[in-house]
């Protein structure tokens, strides 16, 4: 017997119904993932399974006595009092007679997610507050547990956990998530919405997308078909009736009726078009960080402007160096520094050792979806164009409604105060804010949260494409495999390490790295004079302090021979004259590859 079953079940709000005669089936033991557009109601059926929300027409016919469970996208403010009481006031309806039962209860709960129940909710991250959010529907025994981006917030050691947690669990669950590896371990079927209606697919999320491709390929030549019918019997009635009376009266009916069915036609939801504005290129160095060490002052919770003693550094000793062109994925547990660590390789703080130098021609444009300041109560429109009607996009001046409709906002849509948008809208509105602005430094604090599967994939094409260089903050373990050639890891204790290749690159090498046996130390012995680290001589320290400025200079010149060059009348001259620009060129790359290598060596010994 299904837990529950929705007949016929329909919903309006504004625009076209969210639902419309929608049929589902839930079974117990299922672990189903739910799909769809952003704004395609994904989270409004979640309500009305839960009860909180009532169809317009049909009916959802739940077992007797069923307990239902949902966890939210968004962590409530006034999260208040201990783990314990949190859990407690949850079931204060529950076990009145019994108390014991009661606290038995929201212990095995604590003991499960791995909860102290004597933490302050206050304290907690937005990860650990999640945590004690699922507890407080788990320590209920839902039957049914719904979860609307549960990885939000979360980071990846929370995601591996629940992942763990939720595969081990025995009660029924329904969930909505971005996160595409989640979705592969978690999901033993895929309920999709699209265009109101609810379509199962029974089978594994790569044959999902494979179907699915296949099914909108039939629906597209079915519809070019029914198109072209619906044309001709046009072209027909304009001609006039020839045949006999009552065969030409049914001809009439059926055309009156295919002109109905393509007027309530629902057609697929259109592709974004975002495009990153690239500037002018930077220098070959973007940012180079020597024996970085930051901490924070503890008495006062700001920056540590004084000595290192008595606190625990948040980066220590972190050298490295970023290039053109480089896609850096920084991940950590949650409170580790990662934005700590951005604000340091911005300039935005000053660390108490070591240094950070930046390269020529850094123009960053940084996408925060945590604390970009969004007008509630301001239009879409407003919030990106400033209260203009247009905004300048490559060169380009472009009405503002137009340029939103690239990032799937229709005009009602974007004349609509942000308070009304959905999760995954709210990040297409910011990146559309983003992708307004020049840059050749790319700095993205998860950007990946609530965006549904194509806007995801679009993202991922538009930054592996991007030619100038990306720092990103990421726990989709997807995104960072598809789009990095590098990540920096907060291991904890200040340590950052870095790793070739994105997280399935790092979980080998870390793997290797701990599989290895430690290596039995050396005897020590009498340092010879010729084994002492050699140290810059006075005429090295001068070479060195000039180099910088020698490597800017070549940096623009060869600008200005790639300036020259892709002029289309630059080819129309003599052929040798060509030829000698070119090798000029490669003369100039040349020598800077040099005095690189020259700079890296004196700075090894410094």
């Amino acid at each position: 017997m299904p837990l529950l079953t929705l007949q016929n079940v329909g919903i309006h709000f504004i625009g076209p119904p969210l639902l419309e005669h929608a049929e589902l089936r839930i079974e117990p033991g299922e672990r189903i993932c739910l799909l769809g557009r952003n704004g395609a109601g994904k989270t409004t059926l979640l309500r009305l399974i839960d009860g909180q929300l009532e169809p317009d027409t049909g009916e959802i016919i739940r077992e007797p006595g069923i307990r239902i469970a949902r966890l939210n996208q968004q962590v409530p403010r006034g999260l208040e009092g201990s783990i314990f009481d949190q859990l407690h006031a949850e079931l204060a309806d529950d076990f009145v007679e019994e108390p014991w039962r009661r606290k038995q209860e929201i212990e095995t709960v604590l003991s499960k997610m791995s909860l102290d129940g004597g933490l302050v909710c206050e304290s907690l991250s937005a990860g650990m507050k999640r945590r004690v959010l699922l507890a407080k529907a788990l320590v209920r025994r839902p039957d049914l547990l719904l979860l609307d981006e549960p990885t939000n917030h979360l980071d990846l050691g929370g995601i591996c956990w629940l992942e763990e947690f939720l595969l081990r669990w025995s009660g029924t669950l329904m969930f909505v998530t971005h996160d595409r590896m989640f979705l592969r371990k978690l999901a033993t079927r895929i309920v999709e919405i699209d265009r109101g209606q609810l379509i199962a697919w029974d089978c594994d999320h790569q044959t999902y997308l494979d179907r699915k491709q296949a099914a909108l390929e039939t629906e597209a030549k079915q519809r070019a078909l029914f198109d072209k019918r619906l044309a001709q019997e046009e072209t027909w009635i304009r001609g006039g009736i020839l045949a006999r009376r009552t065969r030409n009266e049914g001809r009439v009916r059926a055309l009156k009726q295919m002109r109905q069915q393509r007027v309530e036609r629902r057609e697929l939801p259109g592709q974004a078009r975002m495009q990153l504005q690239e500037a002018e290129r930077t220098g070959r160095l973007v940012i180079k960080a020597k024996g970085v060490t930051f901490a924070y002052d503890p008495a006062s919770n700001s920056e540590n402007t004084g000595t290192l003693e008595d606190t625990e550094p948040i980066i220590r000793g972190l050298s490295t160096s970023i290039m053109r062109g480089d896609k850096i994925g920084i991940i950590g547990p949650n409170g580790s520094g990662k934005t700590t660590l951005l604000r340091l390789l911005l300039d935005e703080l000053q660390p108490q050792q070591g240094t950070i130098r930046h390269g020529t021609r850094l123009q960053v444009a940084y996408f925060d979806q945590l604390h970009a300041e969004l007008d509630e109560e301001q239009s879409v429109q407003d919030n990106v164009s400033g209260g203009s009607e247009s905004v300048m996009v490559g060169g380009v001046k472009k009405h503002i409604l137009g340029y939103l409709q690239e990032f799937l906002f229709t005009p009602e849509e974007a004349r609509n105060p942000v308070k009304r948008l959905s999760g995954g809208e709210r990040n297409r509105l910011l990146l559309a804010r983003l992708f307004t602005k020049p840059a050749n430094v790319l700095v993205m604090d998860e950007p990946t949260n609530d965006l549904d599967s194509d806007t995801l994939e679009l993202l991922e094409e538009i930054l592996v494409d991007y030619q100038g260089t990306l720092l990103i903050v990421s726990h989709d373990r997807d995104f960072l495999n598809n789009v990095v050639t590098s990540t920096l890891v907060l291991e904890g204790q200040g340590r950052v390490k870095e790793y070739a290749g994105g997280y399935d690159d790092w979980l080998t090498q870390r793997k290797q790295e701990t599989s290895e046996a430690p290596k039995k130390p050396a005897p020590k012995a009498k340092a010879r004079q010729e084994d002492q680290p050699r140290r810059l001589k006075y005429g090295e320290k001068i070479e060195l302090e000039t180099l910088p400025a020698k490597i800017e200079a070549l940096e623009a010149k060869i600008e200005q021979f790639h300036t020259t060059m892709s002029a289309p009348e630059f080819y129309e001259q003599d052929h040798t004259e060509v030829v000698k620009v070119a090798d000029e060129l490669k003369q100039v790359e040349a020598e800077l590859a040099v005095v690189y290598a020259r700079w890296e060596e004196l700075e090894s010994l410094e």
